[in-house]
Parts: C-alpha cells; sequence; structure tokens
C-alpha cells in the first residue's frame, strides 16, 4: 500500500458518542430541568458547528458559547429556535446585530446589565438575557454587594426578558469539597435578593452529579460531553470521543550511543530501535508531554524520548515483538489511551489537551 497519499494525521470525531453522553447526563437530571450543551473553545476541540447539530438532533436547544464569533459558527449551522447564550456578554456586534440572531448575553456586571437595558429601551421590545451572579469563584457575576445594588434598582431589570440567573460551582469536581454547599446556599439567598422568581443554572458537568439540588432549571454541561472524567475520582462514566492517530514517518536503528532530539536531553544505546512520529506541539501534543508520554503502536505501548518537538516526537520501540514499519499509525488518544491519561502525562487536565489540538490533522466525523 502507498502511504505517501495518506494523511500524516487524523482526527476522527465520534459524534454517536458526544450524543450518547448528552442523553446519560440527561437521564440524571432531576425532572423539569433542561441539559444545555456548551459547546465554546470550537465544542472543546472537536468542531462546534458538527457537534452542535449532533446535539439539536438529540433535541438538545440551550447551546452556550463564550465570544459572539462563536455564536455566529453555532447560528450558522442551527436554526433560530435554538437559543444560543454568550458567556461573556454583548460584546463583539452591534445590539441590533446581537439581537436580530437572537444571541442571548449573559451580563455579568452591572455595566453590562445597564447597557442592555438601553439597548431594550431603544429598541422597544424586551430583549433576552442571564443574569450572572457570583458565588465564590471571583471571576465573573455580579459580587454580593452588586446584587443588593441590582435589587435597588428594579428598573433595571424591567425592560429585559431574563431567560435564567445563573452561577458557577468552582470544585463540582469534589463532590466532598465544602465549597460546594456554600455555593449552593449563596445562590439561593443571592437570588432571593432580586425580589421575584426567575429561572435558575447552576451546575456544570460536574454539578450533575452532585444532585438534584444542583439541577435547577437548567444544567451546562461541557467537558463530560466530550469524555473527559467529570468527578475527581471514580470510574469515568463518560465515552471517550476522539481517536487521534499519527504516522511513523522514520525509523532508526541505533548503532552505537546516539543523543535524541534537541537539547541532547536523552541517550539512546546500541540496539536500541527508534520512530519519529509526525505530531508536535503545533499540533497540540503539549511539549510538557516530554520524558512522562506514550503512544500506543498496535495494542502496545511505547515510551515518548527526547524532547517534543514542532513537528515530531521520537517513541522508543525496542521492545515491539512486530516490526514497527514507516507508514504505521501510532494511537496518540483513542481506545488504548484515554484524553485523561494524556492529560496526567502532561502534568494537565483534559479540557487543554482538546482545546490544544491544531488545525493540520484530517478531521473525520463518524456516528452521524
Amino acid at each position: 500500500m502507498n502511504n505517501y497519499d495518506q494523511p500524516l494525521s487524523t482526527l476522527e470525531v465520534h459524534l454517536d458518542r458526544v450524543a450518547r453522553n448528552y442523553l446519560f447526563l440527561r437521564k440524571r437530571m432531576k425532572l423539569g430541568a433542561d441539559c444545555a450543551a456548551v459547546v465554546k473553545a470550537d465544542a472543546y476541540g472537536l468542531g462546534g458547528a458538527e457537534v452542535a447539530q449532533a446535539l439539536f438532533e438529540q433535541e438538545c436547544r440551550h447551546f452556550f458559547v463564550a465570544h459572539v464569533s462563536e455564536a455566529v459558527i453555532i447560528r450558522a449551522a442551527l436554526p433560530m429556535e435554538a437559543l444560543i447564550y454568550v458567556l461573556n456578554g454583548p460584546y463583539g456586534l452591534p445590539p441590533r446585530e446581537f439581537a436580530a440572531a437572537n444571541f442571548i448575553p449573559v451580563l455579568n456586571t452591572i455595566g453590562d446589565i445597564e447597557y442592555w437595558n438601553d439597548t431594550a429601551i431603544r429598541a422597544g421590545s424586551k430583549l433576552p438575557c442571564v443574569i450572572h451572579i457570583d458565588t465564590g469563584m471571583n471571576r465573573l457575576g455580579l459580587s454580593a454587594a452588586e446584587v443588593t445594588a441590582l435589587a435597588s434598582r428594579p428598573e433595571l431589570l424591567q425592560p429585559l426578558d431574563v431567560r435564567y440567573v445563573m452561577s458557577h460551582l468552582a470544585c463540582a469536581d469534589e463532590p466532598q469539597q465544602p465549597m460546594n454547599a456554600q455555593q449552593l446556599e449563596s445562590f439561593k439567598n443571592l437570588s432571593a435578593q432580586l425580589g421575584r422568581a426567575f429561572r435558575y443554572s447552576l451546575a456544570n458537568s460536574a454539578g450533575i452529579f452532585l444532585g438534584e439540588a444542583y439541577h435547577f432549571d437548567l444544567t451546562r454541561p461541557g467537558c463530560a460531553l466530550y469524555g473527559i472524567q467529570p468527578q475527581e475520582t471514580g470510574p469515568n462514566p463518560m465515552h471517550g470521543t476522539v481517536t487521534l492517530k499519527a504516522r511513523i514517518v522514520d525509523t532508526r536503528d541505533v548503532t552505537g550511543t546516539a543523543p535524541v532530539g534537541y537539547g541532547a536531553s536523552y541517550s539512546a544505546k546500541k540496539g536500541d530501535k527508534l520512530a519519529t512520529i509526525s505530531i508536535g506541539y503545533a499540533d497540540g501534543y503539549l511539549r510538557s508531554l516530554t520524558g512522562k508520554a506514550q503512544v500506543v503502536i498496535g495494542e502496545h505501548k511505547f515510551p515518548v524520548v527526547g524532547r517534543v518537538s514542532m513537528d515530531s516526537i521520537i517513541v522508543d520501540v525496542t521492545s515491539a515483538e512486530a516490526p514497527v514499519k514507516t507508514g504505521d499509525m501510532a494511537e496518540i488518544i483513542g481506545r488504548n489511551q484515554t484524553v485523561d491519561e494524556v492529560a496526567a502525562q502532561a502534568g494537565t487536565i483534559g479540557y487543554e489537551i482538546l482545546t490544544s489540538l491544531g488545525k493540520r490533522y484530517k478531521r473525520i466525523y463518524t456516528g452521524t
């Protein structure tokens, strides 16, 4: 077989597994609560449009992105009935265009609320939004003092169609962390200050597993949709959603002690066999994997030796029982090695591995 007309690397995205993860999460939720999908950062690197379409087919109607540029991509892929929420607020488009696209901003500050209030008054119609309350992350959302200030100015919310009041959990992946219960109580108390009943949203992926008390009216899973372990301990109940493979482009037998890779930080010895694989940090294969990573060739794992470089890694395949040949494919993430395992090797989290995936892979979408 001629390997020269084949891609050097492939990223297979299993959309059926994304859908299966969504349905699994939805079944865990309390009766009457909706389940959204967080598809920001190009659906955690898997492809925002493709993932959103697959989830829309499973009757998901709520989609969260971070930036309006992401919302534009998701809107082009979905019917207007899909609700697209922009977590970082009403930035990046003139207000008329923002509203016409049926984008729903998450309002994180009093200034955001004042701006959207003025926009609604000028438009002469109630504009949808979400009010974000900070319950402990100190990242985004109204502080306790700002909630009190907002409660004293009810006219700010009158021209607005407040779809949800939301907050975000900081430690939901640690079920025993006391901050979870503290944030839950804070969310209830601060929301009550606003003086009228709203619909509420608190739980992220891990928050769904904390129980029904955290579900409220809308949950917002992200990482779990893409197969990342949602809680710190225990078996991962989610299905892996990507298979990443890269081609072996060179093999060589070491004839004497020899340095390997940049900085000569690793030395091979006589009799070792090395394979060079076409993947590197330009492809999102993090440089921090140097000296720690493994890849799968056939059914066996082999260590990455020497430094990860921009376009390639070098693997010690001396222990291979069957011949390792130029043109063979190595599994980087997949059935034999999960994204969380690669993340652990890199000293990071699965989120960073997936969102760092580069654009040079041939992408293959399956399960549609």
